[in-house]
């Protein structure tokens, strides 16, 4: 793997972080607020500083280089507000940069990636025939592969692949039940029920967010799966063995503090409320320099 240079070096590492610090999240939108939604609810006590890459939003069609120079950057990002840990927040991200950056920061700044959800559907699959839809650098990483070669090939499930770059921007603009968004969303995922899927694994954040124009079209159809809950379990897992999970209850009620790298934090507002309807999760929003 080529060499990726985070902005500031660990020879100037930040102090171990404690267990008030908060949880880092970072996707290339706001897409990842699926999985920083499913962790605020499953650590109701913990805070989440959110970094969204607008500025370079989507991942999906990027280079695979420019993929892991754009994540590494957002992750020493959250790693210099003093997280105690990051979650990757994005399959395109996790699928080319994990490796790396688990060895760069080591133990002290553990890290989290995404995996799509795979398992449980080939485990629950009645039909044989599982459908993924990600992005086309998802596709290309190493970590679905492995999935596919260790649970769908032993199991004699088929694997459909699917991708469309309309989804993301569709969700960035809040526009997930519109007429263009359920016409892409018939176009694509009607040959997969053609074909018997039974279960459709959502192999991008900004997915789940897609689950009620999904559900609008094809009802029951497709059993729809993601990897939300089973990423703030694992997040929990990690917080308990480093002894870093905080377990009082916070004066302060904040719950998702996001910042976004593209300028448009005034304009993402209404978005973000429409996606967090979870009345008892408290956020913000706002600006941050764009990562170059």
């Amino acid at each position: 793997m080529t060499a990726i240079h985070p902005i500031y070096p660990l020879n100037v590492p930040m102090p171990k972080a404690g267990a008030d610090a908060p949880i880092g999240v970072f996707d290339s939108g706001i897409g990842g607020l699926s999985v920083a939604l499913e962790i605020a609810q499953y650590l109701p006590n913990e805070r989440i500083v959110y970094f969204a890459d607008t500025a370079h939003v989507p991942y999906g069609p990027r280079e695979d280089q420019d993929i892991r120079a754009l994540t590494a950057h957002a992750i020493e990002w959250l790693y210099r507000q003093g997280c105690k840990i990051a979650v990757v927040a994005c399959n395109t991200a996790s699928a080319f940069s994990l490796d790396y950056l688990r060895e760069h920061y080591g133990e002290n700044f553990p890290i989290i990636g995404l995996v799509p959800a795979l398992k449980p559907a080939v485990l629950q699959s009645k039909s044989k025939t599982v459908a993924v839809l990600a992005t086309p650098a998802t596709f290309r990483g190493k970590l679905i592969k492995d999935v596919m070669q260790r649970f769908a090939e032993p199991a004699g499930v088929n694997v459909l692949s699917v991708t469309n770059l309309k989804l993301v921007p569709f969700v960035e603009a809040g526009e997930q039940m519109s007429a263009a968004c359920l016409q892409t969303l018939t176009e694509i995922l009607q040959p997969v029920v053609d074909q018997g899927a039974d279960f459709l694994v959502l192999g991008c954040t900004h997915y789940p967010f897609l689950k009620s124009a999904i559900q609008y079209i094809f009802g029951q159809k497709l059993t729809l799966i993601d990897s939300g809950f089973a990423v703030a379990r694992q997040t929990a897992r990690i917080l308990i063995k480093n002894e870093l999970l905080f377990e009082h209850k916070r004066d302060d009620c904040l719950s998702i503090e996001c910042y976004v790298s593209g300028h448009n934090a005034e304009s993402l507002k209404p978005v973000v409320a429409r996606l967090i309807q979870d009345e008892t999760i408290t956020w913000k929003i706002a600006n941050l320099e764009a990562l170059s």
